[in-house]
């Protein structure tokens, strides 16, 4: 009798469950890129636009369109030659956004002194971004400010001249890895390189599972991913294994206007809002932890010493 029951019980799940389970709707990520047209050092014999046309190449062959880049002017004005990656960029199809004329902190500036850096690196989009929405803006060291009143005004000076925040909300530390590179390459210990190779992309795997693994905890699903890159030579080595890999886990590529059109994004695109605009934001507003990325990546520092 017993076993009856429980053969009953089983039948009635069998019947109360859905007759096939919804697909799982894949993750989006926006590739996006700091820094340009110079990050890090450059290994001997390499120039600034052939990091530039290997990540624009790598792209390309994926099939990814609209990819941001994030201007530094002062970066260009230091680097002579350097200026050739903004129309290489822009004759890619990918458009530009700004990041500051100097890539100064925040935190470490008046309001007014900031914002005097976004106007002086607005001058040069409005003649390098043409033919492209280059109204977005991505702070330097991802620091929004260090007091409420600050950051609120450099909010209100963005929205004042149309900008959108082009937020970050999946990353691996990828800027750690074009200094050893470099190092590991001058001192043409392999090796090394390969170990920065296998490293850089464990990184990227552990850590594209960590924030997918937050945002289904916060939100029960996927939001759509804003992947922070940056233009280095070692980006630029990995970029072909790096887009494998994202695909191979499912990821569907979309631009950054198109994820940032999820709600999750509100704050971002409507500068007025309050609301967090960060996984980790969203974690500390509901007094949870910040869990610590997996990957242990303090050796990179003495690599190649």
């Amino acid at each position: 009798m017993r076993g009856f029951t429980c053969l009953l019980a089983s039948l009635l799940a069998l019947v109360a469950a859905p007759a096939f389970a919804a697909p799982e709707r894949a993750p989006e990520i926006a590739f996006t890129f700091d820094d340009l047209p110079v990050h890090g050092p450059l290994p001997a014999g390499e120039t600034r636009l052939d990091v530039a046309e290997k990540i624009i190449a790598a792209l390309k062959a994926a099939g990814i369109t609209g990819v941001y880049g994030f201007v530094n002017g002062g970066f260009a004005e230091a680097n002579p030659g350097s200026e050739k990656v903004f129309p290489a960029w822009r004759e890619a199809g990918f458009p530009l956004g700004n990041h500051t004329w100097s890539h100064p902190n925040l935190n470490d500036l008046s309001a007014a002194d900031y914002e005097a850096q976004i106007a002086r690196d607005d001058a040069l989009l409005q003649r390098i971004g043409a033919g492209a929405d280059w109204h977005w803006f991505r702070y330097p060291f991802l620091a929004e400010g260090n007091d409420p009143a600050k950051r609120v005004e450099v909010r209100r000076f963005l929205a004042s001249h149309g900008y959108h925040i082009a937020q970050v909300t999946m990353d691996f530390a990828d800027y750690a890895y074009n200094e050893p590179y470099a190092r590991c390459l001058a001192k043409g210990d392999q090796a090394a390189v390969t170990r920065l190779e296998q490293a850089y992309l464990d990184s990227a795997r552990e850590n594209a599972s960590g924030f997918r693994t937050l945002s289904k905890a916060l939100y029960g699903r996927d939001i759509p991913y804003v992947l922070l890159m940056h233009i280095g030579a070692f980006d630029a080595r990995m970029a072909t294994r790096l887009l494998d890999l994202y695909r191979a886990r499912g990821f569907r590529f979309v631009t950054l206007p198109e994820a940032e059109r999820d709600p999750f994004y509100k704050p971002d695109v409507d500068l007025a809002s309050t609301a967090p605009d960060t996984l980790e934001a969203a974690l500390a507003a509901r007094k949870l932890p910040i869990p610590a990325r997996k990957v242990d990546i303090s050796w990179l520092d003495q690599a190649c010493r």
